[in-house]
């Protein structure tokens, strides 16, 4: 194995060497990465490889963006070259017809139901999540900004008479500096009409969200987030923005913490349907009276419902079940809250959920792992359901691409944590090494679905790859949820330490060739991962990843910041501190001993880019070999499909240079 490795090692110099002595070569022999993007340490792509997956980069889910306000016609996203842009489906497996085309992504987009020739749409820069919105007049060149540059601004929510939009504002740390005790700005905004726009509310703190309009328009539900497993739910007037708390209700419940979301104000004005776990483990479908403070449960108590959609007449609710990873559709009458026929839903997940202006008709994402995400829609009176868009993988055979199948393992404390893997298929003999990819969040989870580029790694490469949900991943119940949190941290490190010991127990994987990934909070994992198991592993790759959690709470943008140290620890405390700072990958990186490759945008918000120079420079330092790929016209992740190409090849690269033979 390590004189496999010297050899190819030998053997990429010599490429180099030869490529740089000739000037023509790097044009014609090599993938040139983009201006846009910084390399350090990553050996030359070959030309040919690029050639090679070039299939493997061109698929296109669609996700729904929504309903026109009068057709029965859609919004899409997806993308157009480089980037996501919006299209309009104007009946099943109708042409995509492409509206609106920029360098930036455009995912969120709306026809404006006053004026359903104008579009406003929401748009960030440079994947700074610094979101702005803009108007696009019929037959105009350019779109007019509605909002307020200097700060962030997101959509909200339309109101029931479909004539204002809300839209939520806050101040940005370049031009009001980092700050405790942020606020949240609630505006009216007529887009045909920005100047008249109206403050109606400034909240205390930025975790605020699920705004439903009552149906006169005369109240706004909306729910205050303090972390993943405590939320309150607030009933505010909209003439004069006094609020009153609703769950838990002043003095109710005392001593628990509770989190509700999914918020939808019932027609009569007289309660709100929402998803609570105020009686148990998961988020349960429940009404509640504002008037008496009754709550009422129904539908499944065993699982999470992740969505909640009450029809615009009133009398429907969409809902999505989070059933072992999959996402599975059901309807129930507002009134009696009885089940309604379940819907003959194709075999994926369903996500997404929207309802068309007049009741009459559902609209969802499906993903499945031998389709990429395709929009679906079921018409209410005959209950059928019908595809609406379809993303072929053009060049390939999806029905080739391998399902991921259920795992489960006992930890550290014998506690038994899941996920997914997936296995190449049987042309590959002998033990496969393995690519573990951990989801980020932490409060997220890998579930089953269309694996994307990654169906490469398995199918042409031969590389499992496992997905675990370690304790701190959502769908398992909010103890479980909370295990991770403060100085718990290192637990969910010791989950992947028992998992390696699960691979090695498997006929078909290698321990000895296992590579380590993940973004955002995974990228933290990986890194973690590398520094107390370096034995373990063959390499690690950290996508936007935390590797200081002091800096990186200190640095995150503030309307952020309050949410993160519920998660990981409040850094002003002093005993807090000294523990985010022992088990911070950066001060314990001279334990990397194997190859590091860490992506990062320059532009993250979230996780500021200063945690990828920290990691690369520390473990440079060390003498371990790096990989560096930083883009300067990204945030959290890379949109922008040049980008994530470059990403994509010199991942494989990666997997040839640690644990293919």
């Amino acid at each position: 194995m390590i004189r496999n490795a010297l050899f190819r090692s030998a053997r990429l110099l010599a490429f180099a060497l030869a490529a740089a002595a000739t000037p023509s070569a790097p044009a014609q022999d090599v993938a040139v990465p983009n201006s846009n993007l910084k390399v350090e340490g990553i050996p030359l792509i070959p030309a040919a490889l690029a050639a090679q997956v070039a299939l493997y980069t061109e698929f296109r889910p669609r996700s729904l963006a929504t309903w026109h306000p009068v057709k029965r016609e859609l919004v899409v996203a997806t993308r157009a070259t480089n980037t996501a842009q919006l299209f309009n489906v104007r009946s099943p497996l109708s042409p995509l017809v492409q509206i609106t085309d920029y360098t930036e992504p455009v995912r969120f987009g709306t026809w404006w139901p006053t004026k359903p020739n104008v579009l406003v749409f929401a748009r960030d820069a440079g994947g700074n999540e610094q979101g702005q919105i803009y108007r696009l007049d019929p037959g105009a060149k350019e779109a007019l900004l509605l909002t307020d540059p200097a700060r962030v601004n997101q959509p909200a929510a339309i109101t029931r008479f479909r004539d204002r939009l809300l839209v939520t504002s806050t101040d940005v740390d370049k031009t009001s500096g980092p700050r405790e005790n942020p606020t949240l700005d609630l505006m009216l905004v007529d887009p045909l009409a920005p100047e008249k726009a109206v403050k109606i509310a400034t909240l205390p703190g930025t975790g605020w969200g699920d705004f439903s309009f009552s149906f006169d328009d005369r109240r706004l539900a909306m729910t205050e987030y303090k972390s993943i497993t405590e939320s309150y739910v607030w009933v505010m007037d909209v003439k004069t923005g006094e609020r009153r708390r609703v769950l838990p209700a002043a003095g109710a419940d005392a001593g628990k913490t509770i989190a509700s979301t999914e918020l939808n104000y019932s027609r009569d004005g007289k309660g709100v349907f929402l998803t609570t776990d105020r009686d148990g483990e998961f988020q349960r479908a429940s009404y509640l009276d504002l008037e008496s403070g009754r709550l009422e449960s129904f539908g499944p108590s065993d699982r999470d419902v992740e969505q909640l959609a009450l029809s615009p007449d009133g009398r429907t609710i969409a809902m999505v079940t989070n059933e072992a990873g999959v996402g599975v559709l059901r309807l129930y009458e507002a009134d009696t809250r009885r089940e309604l026929p379940k819907p003959d839903v194709p075999i994926g997940t369903v996500s997404g959920i929207q309802w068309h202006h007049d009741a009459g008709a559902l609209a969802f994402v499906l993903n499945a792992a031998q389709s990429p995400g395709d929009v679906y829609v079921l018409d209410r009176a005959s209950n059928a359901v019908a595809r609406w868009t379809e993303s072929k993988v053009e060049g390939l055979d999806a029905s080739a691409f391998r399902s991921q199948q259920p795992i489960r393992w006992a930890s550290f404390d014998g506690r038994e944590i899941t996920g997914f893997i997936t296995r190449p298929p049987a042309k590959f003999a002998g033990r496969r090494p393995v690519m573990i990819q951990i989801h980020g969040g932490p409060e997220a989870q890998a579930r089953p679905g269309f694996l994307g580029r990654w169906n490469y790694y398995v199918n042409e490469l031969g590389v499992a790859i496992i997905e675990p949900n370690v304790r701190g991943s959502t769908g398992y119940g909010k103890t479980f949820v909370s295990l991770d949190n403060g100085m718990k941290r290192e637990d969910s490190v010791r989950d992947i330490g028992a998992l390696f010991d699960w691979i090695a127990a498997q006929n078909d994987l290698d321990p000895k060739r296992v590579v380590v990934a993940g973004g955002s909070y995974g990228g933290y994992m990986s890194l973690a991962v590398a520094t107390t198991y370096p034995e373990r592993i063959a390499g690690s790759i950290d996508v936007v990843g935390i590797a200081n959690f002091v800096t990186f709470l200190e640095r995150t943008e503030s309307y952020r910041r309050d949410l993160r140290r519920v998660e990981y620890g409040d850094e002003r405390d002093p005993k807090m501190r000294e523990f985010l700072t022992r088990i911070s990958p950066v001060n314990n990186a001279g334990k990397i001993a194997r190859p590091l490759f860490v992506v990062h945008g320059r532009n993250d918000p979230r996780v500021p880019y200063t945690e990828a120079e920290q990691i690369v420079e520390t473990v440079r330092k060390n003498g371990t070999p790096v990989w560096y790929l930083l883009a300067a016209n990204e945030g959290h992740g890379f949109a922008k499909k040049e980008n994530a190409d470059f990403y994509f090849y010199a991942t494989i690269r990666f997997l040839q240079e640690t644990v293919l033979e």
